[in-house]
């Protein structure tokens, strides 16, 4: 179960580049969250998976050398789903369908592999942590920095670009 958990439905077996098809499937399964359950059980998938996620890497990786192989992706996973909050919590409160909101997943995509793949500051740090929280934890990071990309964008988008389109 926990090989199970941690490569994320053995996603994290595809080859080239696991943790980008980690993060690639993290999209349809928050999208599903977000219909079956609301914002608020993507946020709680978010804290699920780090929970889970924590476990499954300490299990996979006991009395190995290699603290974060390529294989685990649930870090992945919960990152992106915390770079799609701005957009479920948008989207509930607009009462549209999350899936109009199609910029915006682009961009927590793209920005949350550019934290993760980069490696910027405080996300440098929580990979160089030793365990399974590190493992987690700089994902996390790379999520929240994205999201609060993904709020920027938006704000941009909305208040900056249609305010000039559109001048009340």
């Amino acid at each position: 179960m926990s090989h199970f958990i941690a490569t994320f439905f053995y996603v994290g077996h595809l080859r080239p580049a696991p943790g980008t098809w980690g993060s690639l499937a993290a999209l349809p399964a928050g999208w599903l969250i977000y219909v079956l359950t609301g914002p608020w059980g993507l946020l709680a998938g978010v804290v699920l998976s780090y929970v889970l996620g924590v476990w499954a890497t300490a299990v996979e990786t006991k009395g190995k050398e290699n603290h974060d192989p390529s294989e685990i992706v649930i870090d992945e996973v919960c990152g992106q789903w915390i770079a799609l909050l701005p957009i479920a919590f948008g989207a509930a409160r607009q009462d549209v369908d999350m899936l109009a909101l199609w910029p915006g997943w682009i961009a927590a995509f793209a920005l949350f592999r550019l934290f993760d793949i980069t490696k910027w500051g405080p996300v440098g740090w929580a990979d160089r942590m030793r365990g399974p929280t590190g493992v987690m934890l700089d994902d996390v990071i790379a999520g929240i920095f994205a999201a609060i990309g993904v709020l920027i964008l938006a704000w941009f988008a909305h208040q900056g670009f249609l305010a000039q389109v559109n001048p009340a």
